[in-house]
Parts: structure tokens; sequence; C-alpha cells
């Protein structure tokens, strides 16, 4: 398992920082590789943001030796949502299958987790992870499940759904908040104008974007704002000072999951289009 160590720049060294510097901070590229587990351990509340996709071969998910512990959810809670074919999450023994967006919270304590695929095409598990205190039991969700949300209109080509998963109404954990959000057609942005979240990080993972299409995510302090051109597959790292939003060529999807102080999904600072610079 590969384990890439991040210390995302401050919001002062981001004011100076090129393109490539932004992007080598703050984006994850090269997610979703056949029978591969890779990690990028964070430094903004200690997340770990990865994926696994077993193509031929089941794939276990282990502790590295930047985390310091015998078990990878030794200290730690798991959220996963597959976005690629079937697949099967086999945890201390009990297996959970995950069809195309549905998610699996694993919570602390949790010893043995491998990942398999049920199909020729392989399932593609997204994790991500933030430390935990409490120990919650281990959940399966599917999109009925979830907590639904419509937002946006096509006049300003931002409706779209939100799929909330594990959050306090929902699947219960220590502090992981997940789930993920569908553009309708012909719509293309969201989050616009945009909010912070001061007491927590996200993270966004952009997916059905297409090889031929891009997201333009744009992160920064509200009157400080850079733009990371996002393809498929791909995920930004956001600390709490930043902005999350992003505008497409094209309709896509994208997995969203903070951790932090708050489990609140409503505790956001928000801010009005004369203020975003």
């Amino acid at each position: 398992m590969k384990m890439e160590m991040r210390y995302p720049a401050d919001a002062v060294r981001f004011e100076t920082m090129t393109s490539k510097q932004v992007r080598d901070n703050f984006l994850i590229e090269g997610l979703f590789a056949p029978n591969q587990i890779k990690m990028v351990y964070s430094f903004a509340d200690r997340a770990i943001v990865g994926s696994i996709v077993p193509a031929d071969k089941p794939l276990v998910l282990k502790a590295g030796k930047e985390m310091a512990c015998e078990y990878f959810a030794e200290r730690r809670e798991i959220g996963i949502i597959n976005i690629g074919a079937r697949g099967t999450v086999l945890v201390d023994g009990k297996q959970y299958s995950l069809g195309k967006k549905e998610a699996l919270y694993i919570g602390m304590g949790s010893r043995d987790i491998q990942f398999s695929s049920k199909d020729k095409k392989p399932a593609k598990f997204y994790l991500v992870s933030y430390p935990a205190h409490a120990c919650y039991p281990t959940t399966k969700a599917g999109i009925k499940k979830a907590a639904v949300v419509k937002l946006g209109s096509d006049k300003n080509a931002n409706k779209r759904v939100i799929y909330k998963y594990i959050h306090p109404a929902g699947i219960k954990s220590c502090q992981l908040v997940m789930g993920f959000t569908v553009l309708e057609q012909g719509n293309v942005w969201n989050t616009i104008p945009g909010h912070t979240h001061i007491r927590r990080s996200e993270v966004y993972m952009y997916f059905d974007v297409g090889d031929d299409s891009l997201v333009f995510h744009y992160m920064g302090k509200p009157d400080e704002t850079r733009h990371i051109a996002v393809r498929d597959g791909q995920a930004v790292l956001s600390p709490s000072w930043s902005i999350h939003s992003g505008v497409g060529l094209k309709k896509y999807n994208f997995v969203w999951a903070m951790g932090g102080e708050n489990q609140d999904f409503n505790d956001m600072q928000a801010f009005s289009l004369e203020q975003i610079r």
C-alpha cells in the first residue's frame, strides 16, 4: 500500500502559489489504479484519502508504517463509496456487497478488511478516514437509505441532488460525515457562491466526469480564489479556510467527506457573489 504524506499550505502561502504548487498541495491524482491501494495522509485534520481497485484479486487494507498502529482502523473510522462495478467488502468475517454509489461505514476497532470485485469490471472503492475516539457499528447504506436534499435550478445551471449517508441523522460516526452529489442533465455548477467550514476540513472526489470533460474546482479564501482543473476520479483537499465549489463542461458527480470538530451539515460560513474574488 502506498501512503503519500501531505502537509497542505496555509492561507498565507496559498496566495503566492503557482498552479503547479496548488495542484501538488491539494490535488490527489492517480487514484483507482487496477490492483492497487493508494492512500494520501493529509495533515488537515489527519484525513486519509484513498482508493482500492481489486481488478483480478482481493486486496487487504493494512496499516502503513506512517500510521504507527497494528491495523488500519485501530484508531480510525472509515467511509467507503463504490464508484465502479459491484464489489464486496469483508470486515472481520462479515461480507458487505456494494453496488455503484452505495456506501459502507467501518467503525473503529475493525481489524480485518478485505476488498474484492464480483464481475469482470472491477469495483472502485473510494475511501476517506478520520481519527476516532468512539466505536460505532459497521453499517451499509444504498441510495434508498440516504437522506436526499434537492438544491438549485435549471435557470442557474446548478440543479443537483445531495445524498447524505454518514451524518448525525443517518449512519452514526465519531466525526466523519460523507455522501455524494449528482448534478442534473444540463447543469454544471455546484456550491456557488460558496462557503467554508472553519471547524472541519473537506474532500471532494469528482467522478463520472468522462474522459472528454473536466471540472474547474475553485478554492482559497473567498477574496483570494484559485482554480484547479480536475479530471475524472481525482480528489481535492479542502482545508477549513478554503471555499470549495466547481463548474464542469457538462454534468458530473462528486463524493464529499468532512471531518473535524462539528458534524452539523449546516455548520458553514456562506459568502455572497460580491465577496468572491
